[in-house]
């Protein structure tokens, strides 16, 4: 005579099967938390960046005035490519190594701003309307940035007072 088997083996499958679909639900979780890191990680990268290019391009401009030929008064660039090559020396004066596209759109499309006759330019910022991760603790340089709400906030200027309320600038100023 046969012995029936026991039904212990199927609901041990049961558990097994049920065990494995939360063990997979787990690391989903885990990936998915990590895949979100790394993109604020990213994030943080590009912020970054474009501190540091837009520090570079509000260095830039300050030389670009305080190089004046003898005998000129101190100007504005007109176009960002006269800090490639200064139009003002007979030699290659340069301000800038290379024009920088903007880290947030990844092109070279700046919003300029301008002198309020529009003929110089005294800074630049990202037109991006995104809103930054970081909102407080910059450095020094850049201590105006806090409580931004948009990336396009972040102005680099040169010539401009600007104050924990941010930089005033006429509307005239801000060019596309």
């Amino acid at each position: 005579m046969v012995k029936p088997r026991p039904q212990t083996s199927a609901r041990l499958a049961g558990f097994t099967y049920i065990g494995l679909l939360l063990v997979i639900a787990v690391i989903g979780l885990a990936a998915g938390s990590a895949i979100q890191l790394g993109a604020i990680s990213q994030r943080r990268q590009v912020e970054d960046e474009l501190m540091f290019v837009g520090l570079q391009y509000k260095r830039a401009i300050r030389s670009y005035f305080e190089a004046a030929p003898p005998g000129a008064t101190a100007a504005a660039p007109a176009r960002l490519e006269d800090l490639l090559r200064d139009p003002r020396f007979p030699q290659v004066k340069r301000h800038i190594r290379r024009l920088y596209a903007d880290p947030l759109t990844g092109k070279n499309d700046w919003v300029l701003i301008r002198t309020l006759d529009g003929q110089g330019i005294l800074g630049v910022h990202s037109r991006s309307p995104e809103t930054p991760i970081r909102v407080d603790n910059f450095p020094d340089e850049f201590f105006h940035f806090k409580g931004k709400k948009r990336y396009a906030d972040w102005v680099f200027v040169y010539g401009v007072v600007c104050t924990d309320a941010g930089c005033e600038l006429a509307p005239s100023q801000r060019a596309e």
